[in-house]
């Protein structure tokens, strides 16, 4: 699936995968071995991608209280994606 694709779904639909999104994050981060076969994504920068489009398309009053973008950039610094 590609992120503009993911972009087309509902709110519902792309609030939900940001939290499956994070949940790898934080598997591949801890017990996950930084295995990127456990990231939905299957790779780091793709995984912060979606992440990030994901999370600029929401409206700012539907933007999550549970994830901020200063914390999906300090997912990508953990995971050691380089900004281009």
């Amino acid at each position: 699936m590609t992120v503009n694709e993911v972009l087309q779904h509902d709110l519902r639909f792309r609030n939900m995968l940001l939290g499956r999104l994070q949940a790898d994050c934080e598997y591949y981060l801890n017990f996950g071995n930084r295995n990127p076969r456990r990231l939905w994504a299957g790779n780091e920068a793709q995984q912060i991608e979606f992440m990030t489009k994901l999370h600029e398309s929401f409206k700012e009053d539907e933007k999550t209280m549970w994830l901020t973008m200063e914390q999906i950039e300090e997912y990508s610094k953990a995971m050691g994606v380089t900004k281009e």
